[in-house]
């Protein structure tokens, strides 16, 4: 468990690293189906983790200031994924790209956003 924690720390800092070293959007590679499809099980929690982790330290630095819905989207994923864990998410994800092989192509954090955030928002009102 130490271990998945490290490499999850390891995740989140490098991908922080990433957006603070002023990459532009088009630099920063999207994970899409593809590669969500031809990764490991353990590769696919490890992306997930990082996710998670970026949310968690978005939380923290906003403090008792939490942004509201309109400044961040981090409220709502929260709100959306509530009762989810990482093995559900990395579940449904697997059934929709096995389900939908014609949107691969499709970044997985649109698919988790319109597939899961979205109906859970309004399953968690």
């Amino acid at each position: 468990m130490k271990r998945i924690m490290r490499f999850a720390m390891l995740v989140s800092i490098a991908t922080l690293a990433a957006f603070a070293s002023g990459a532009r959007a088009d630099e920063i590679p999207m994970v899409t189906g593809v590669h969500w499809t031809k990764s490991t099980e353990e590769q696919k929690k490890a992306y997930l983790i990082g996710i998670a982790n970026m949310a968690q330290v978005e939380l923290a630095y906003q403090g008792t200031n939490q942004s509201s819905d309109s400044q961040s989207v981090i409220p709502r994923m929260a709100r959306g994924l509530k009762g989810q864990t990482l093995d559900t998410v990395r579940e449904a994800l697997n059934k929709f790209y096995a389900a939908n092989p014609g949107k691969v192509n499709q970044p997985v954090l649109e698919t988790i956003w319109f597939e899961m955030v979205v109906p859970g928002l309004q399953k968690n009102k």
